[in-house]
């Protein structure tokens, strides 16, 4: 495969895992509104993240996935998420790309808290610094923060956790992410 081969394949995959990222989003609030668009959220969505430990193409496509799903919340009057949570999204996937090979047996645990991490602490100081009255307080941004991060933390524990070992199990990291 040559270098132009190469980047289309790397620009079709960051493309098509940035419509599934969208579209499930978009798929989770319309069934659940709200869901996937409140401080305290479970997104769906987010388990794809799972999908930068197999592919350096999932960094962009997730970034440009969630900056599209947030789009929804304009209407919501939270532009601001588009800036912060695709800052968090960038952020969360580039370390957990890195983070790939550090297992604890065969388990990339420390790249699966990435994305609780970084939203934690980013959207968590958006949320405190821009939609509650008073000020920033560093109480309030742990509470905020925290909120944040379990969200994150229960559904890439889980969906995250369990598209991993489908993943593997199948095969589908040499199949699909050469």
């Amino acid at each position: 495969m040559n270098n132009t081969q190469k980047s289309l394949r790397f620009a079709a995959t960051g493309a098509m895992i940035a419509a599934l990222y969208a579209g499930l989003t978009y798929a989770q609030n319309f069934i659940l509104p709200g869901s996937a668009t409140m401080a305290v959220q479970f997104r769906v969505s987010e388990a794809l993240n799972t999908l930068a430990l197999f592919t350096p193409a999932a960094i962009p496509g997730l970034t440009v996935g969630c900056v599209i799903a947030n789009i929804y919340s304009i209407g919501s009057g939270l532009p601001l998420d588009m800036i912060f949570g695709s800052i968090a999204t960038l952020g969360a996937t580039a370390c957990m790309w890195f983070l790939r090979n550090v297992k604890i047996g065969k388990y990339p645990l420390f790249a699966m808290l990435m994305p609780a991490l970084w939203n934690g602490v980013i959207i968590g100081w958006e949320i405190e610094h821009f939609f509650i009255d008073g000020g920033f307080t560093l109480s309030g941004f742990l509470t905020q923060g925290g909120f944040v991060a379990l969200g994150e933390l229960a559904v890439m524990l889980t969906l995250g956790t369990i598209l991993y070992y489908v993943i593997i199990k199948r095969g589908l990291d040499r199949k699909m992410f050469k």
